[in-house]
């Protein structure tokens, strides 16, 4: 087990330091094309590299845009279903440990421990151990919900969320039961890179849904503020 980790560590590594090699060749043909394109002289530092960059610009793979460490982390989202485990901080209050079972409701596919004992690194090693895709651990602030931390394994990325105005189910009058059927997610104003990267992190906790599934979820940003409901 530790061998296999080493090598996919390494190989992962390895992969992340040709990222910039590849992106620095893709820059330089698409200047290349532009010039072409226009009409235009080619840039005087290409000039030595033209010629060679210049009798594969038309089939090279490096003409589209380059793939990143960050295409590998989800490279099986949509083909296989995600494992998502949920689990507190230690000594939860029962605020908390509410929380996280109604997280396990709205998470599909999810499992909730007792945290226990465990420290961090004995309950990364079974995750992996067992193919579980995410790792949820939820914290709390004087008996009240503050914080959620979200680990996707193996290679990351990992990422805290502070957590403001938490209702659960249980504050609500007439609550009806959960829906457990796999949801649609909408995604709003999630327009940067960042967006776009906490967009990720969030959608592959969710299975695939089915076309006629009426069960929704709704991300909202808003000045830096993720409303969800």
């Amino acid at each position: 087990m530790i061998r296999r980790q080493t090598r996919l560590r390494r190989e992962y590594l390895y992969r992340k330091s040709l990222e910039n090699k590849e992106k620095q060749i893709y820059e330089k043909k698409q200047k290349i094309k532009e010039a072409i394109k226009e009409g235009n002289p080619i840039p005087a530092e290409l000039r030595y590299e033209a010629t060679k960059l210049q009798k594969d610009l038309n089939f090279d793979e490096a003409q589209t845009e380059p793939s990143s460490h960050i295409d590998d982390e989800y490279a099986r989202a949509g083909i296989y279903d995600p494992k998502v485990l949920i689990t507190t901080s230690r000594d939860p209050s029962s605020r908390l440990a509410q929380f996280a079972k109604e997280m396990r409701l709205i998470i599909p596919n999810s499992q909730r421990i007792n945290r226990g004992n465990y420290v961090i690194k004995d309950m990364v090693d079974a995750c992996r151990a067992n193919e579980v895709t995410d790792l949820i651990i939820l914290h709390e602030h004087r008996g009240e919900p503050d914080g959620m931390v979200i680990c996707h394994f193996p290679y990351g990325p990992t990422a805290y969320f502070s957590l403001h105005n938490v209702v659960l189910r249980h504050d609500i009058q007439d609550e009806g039961t959960v829906s457990q059927v796999y949801p649609h997610l909408i995604f709003h104003n999630f327009n940067s890179n960042l967006g776009l990267r906490v967009t990720s992190i969030l959608k592959y906790l969710f299975p695939v849904p089915k076309d006629d599934s009426k069960r929704v979820l709704t991300f909202a940003n808003e000045n830096d503020y993720i409303s969800f409901r």
